[in-house]
């Protein structure tokens, strides 16, 4: 295995210099700028949809899914849900994103889409927790709010609702945590206070976080993937009027978020990118430089995964995040996938 090597502009920090990744004979990589492996924190590799909504695919998808990610750059990924059977079993290997996986949603009857999972009731939520540990994940995926379901169907003008107690919620996080393992929670409304309280490690989607969640959840090193275009769509021109509320709130917390020293991370969920995420942090007043650590150094942070990763661009994407689609090269785990 050759020894790739890049020299340019090191990014997220602006460096110039030599980056190496292999061990081998020395070879040169195309490209003017380098990034470390993008993250994408909040995936679902084995979840597709159809005209009735997402749904658990074959075991097959999450190796696909993984395949054209490594494509994109991205050499960390965070599932957080899907099909337990093939999100447990993915071990690192050459050439693909390392995958720390959550296995199975965890929501009760009627409060999760139902092609999405199999429902939990409160009491067994923490036996249930621990064999999901025991199988091999490495995050637990709470669905802490969601609107009714019932027969399949969304009830019409049902609302995100609570579905575990909080000291359910807290038992969850002590269990989970007693094996080394975090605590991601699907969060839409006001229940972030309590869950940040409860002590759960990241919040995923959090879109009606307050300036005072974000205090609570840097005090404790907290991390939040706002999938900024699952929550508002990928064309600011088509945003509902809540939506660009939404959207204009979120320009002011982002930056703040980050300011406070929150790990804000890149998420794709299940009909993003994590090149149009940046974009989006962009998009919603996060400086270039900083959206670019949230798709790699400061989620690697988080996450706790340092990697060897190398991903090269002949343009600079501060200036355009677009160019994040077209990577000069991708090294992942030694092994150059394009």
């Amino acid at each position: 295995m050759p020894t790739w090597v890049f020299r340019g502009t090191v990014l997220p920090d602006d460096v110039e210099g030599e980056v190496t990744a292999g061990a081998g004979e020395p070879t040169r990589l195309p490209g003017r700028f380098a990034l470390p492996g993008l993250v994408d924190a909040h995936c679902h590799l084995s979840v597709t949809a159809d005209d009735d909504g997402p749904y658990l695919g074959a075991p097959r998808l999450a190796e696909e899914n993984l395949a054209k990610l490594a494509r994109q750059g991205v050499g960390l990924v965070r599932d957080v849900g899907g099909e337990r059977t093939a999100t447990l079993r993915l071990g690192p290997r050459d050439g693909r994103p390392e995958v720390q996986a959550a296995g199975r949603f965890f929501a009760p009857e009627g409060r999760y889409f139902p092609r999405m999972h199999e429902p939990v009731p409160e009491a067994g939520l923490v036996a249930a927790v621990h064999r999901e540990i025991d199988d091999g994940a490495r995050w637990i995926k709470l669905v802490a709010d969601f609107p009714l379901f019932v027969d399949g169907e969304r009830v019409p003008g049902s609302t995100p609702e609570q579905t575990y107690s909080t000291a359910a919620v807290a038992a969850v996080v002590g269990a989970a945590h007693e094996r080394g393992v975090r605590v991601a929670a699907h969060c839409t409304t006001e229940l972030a206070a309590a869950l940040i309280a409860a002590g759960v490690d990241s919040i995923e989607h959090g879109t009606a976080l307050t300036s005072d969640d974000i205090a609570a959840l840097a005090a404790r090193g907290g991390g939040w993937t706002p999938t900024l275009t699952a929550v508002l769509g990928a064309d600011p021109a088509g945003y509902s009027e809540r939506g660009r509320a939404l959207s204009n709130r979120l320009s002011e917390l982002l930056p703040h978020a980050i300011a406070s020293g929150v790990h804000v991370m890149t998420g794709s969920d299940i009909v993003g990118s994590v090149a149009g995420e940046i974009a989006k942090l962009v998009e919603h007043g996060v400086t270039p430089e900083a959206a670019l650590r949230a798709a790699t150094t400061s989620a690697r942070e988080f996450l706790g995964v340092a990697g060897t990763d190398l991903v090269t661009y002949d343009k600079d994407p501060r200036e355009d995040p677009e160019t994040l689609r077209h990577p000069a090269a991708v090294v992942l785990r030694g092994t150059r996938v394009s």
